[in-house]
């Protein structure tokens, strides 16, 4: 992926995708590592992350995640998700964001040069096209690894750019240091901090 340091860049996550991406591709995503990897590139302007929740239950594995990201340099964007029975009786939950993450990137387009999205679904293919005709350059971030591929043909098509994300792992993946060995322990060790890697992970693993 190129990027001019002097370029002003938005990063729009649909964050459903990129955890299903990551996860047939066999990583974790470090998100503190993802933010640190883009203001390296470039200017970063806004990196915003798209979910939906359910809001009928008590707790949700995703409120740990989405809190983290809140306070850590992400715009987190929310809406409420619908949660149905299919055909074969079993509990489905549906919540699409494009309609969210493409309000925002046409708001923002006047002040970027560069936007990188993480997404795959084909009817996002417009709002690229619309961001293209405001002189912004558009990369789309997902995976043809995996079997089927996880992003729409025309979406890739009409994007300036298409990264693998498997190319990506080694610069945003959850990495894990080996503790150094200490003859006599004099405390209790102190187990390293670490972002959220997933959505799903126990409360109890990520930072308070």
């Amino acid at each position: 992926m190129h990027f001019d340091p002097q370029e002003r860049l938005g990063l729009f996550i649909d964050g459903a995708h990129l955890y299903a991406a990551s996860r047939n591709l066999g990583f974790d995503v470090d998100y503190k590592n993802l933010l640190g990897y883009f203001r390296r590139q470039a200017r970063l302007v806004r990196a915003a992350y798209y979910t939906a929740l359910l809001e009928n239950e008590e707790y949700s594995p995703l409120r740990p995640l989405v809190d983290w990201l809140g306070y850590n340099g992400y715009q987190v964007v929310t809406k409420p998700a619908r949660e149905f029975t299919d055909a074969a009786g079993r509990r489905r939950v549906r919540g699409n964001i494009e309609v969210e993450m493409a309000v925002d990137l046409m708001v923002l387009a006047p002040r970027l040069d560069h936007a990188v999205v993480f997404a795959g679904d084909g009817d996002l293919r417009r709002m690229v096209e619309a961001a293209q005709q405001q002189g912004v350059r558009v990369t789309v971030v997902s995976t043809i690894r995996t079997q089927p591929g996880m992003i729409a043909d025309e979406l890739r098509r009409q994007a300036d750019q298409f990264m693998e994300l498997g190319e990506l792992a080694p610069d945003i993946t959850r990495r894990q240091v080996e503790p150094r060995p200490r003859p006599v322990p004099t405390r209790a060790p102190v187990p390293p901090r670490a972002t959220p890697a997933e959505p799903f992970r126990d409360p109890v693993d990520l930072p308070e």
